[in-house]
């Protein structure tokens, strides 16, 4: 067995999801559906609106998280959305699997070139 045993995973807090925090108090919050429509359709948003780094941190998070979360019941992912990380909104497995894939496609996209002179 290696030393990087995949049972140990982090605990849901703020310190450990920083970028995923600021997310989902950002993107999902109590106005989602006036501001966005859909949660699904505020993730899209987000990848379109931040930079690189930004979405690659969230999308990463939220993976992790997901992992974290695996086979666990829809409830208890809620939870650790809402109560744990600060997000207004609760929501059901389909859009789990939609918010799932943006942010892979968040992962997949390779960064704007940036000009190096401001």
């Amino acid at each position: 067995m290696s030393s990087n045993s995949p049972n140990l995973k982090p605990e849901i807090t703020p310190a450990n999801f920083p970028a995923l925090r600021s997310f989902l108090r950002g993107y999902f919050h109590e106005d989602v559906a006036d501001e966005y429509g859909t949660p699904v359709d505020a993730a899209d948003q987000f990848c379109e609106d931040a930079e690189s780094d930004e979405r690659t941190a969230v999308a990463g998070e939220w993976t992790l998280l997901m992992n974290v979360l695996q086979g666990r019941p829809l409830p208890e992912i809620n939870q650790a959305l809402t109560g744990k990380l600060g997000g207004a909104v609760r929501l059901t497995e389909e859009e789990i699997e939609q918010v799932s894939q943006i942010f892979a496609r968040c992962l997949a996209v390779k960064p704007h070139r940036k000009v190096a002179n401001h």
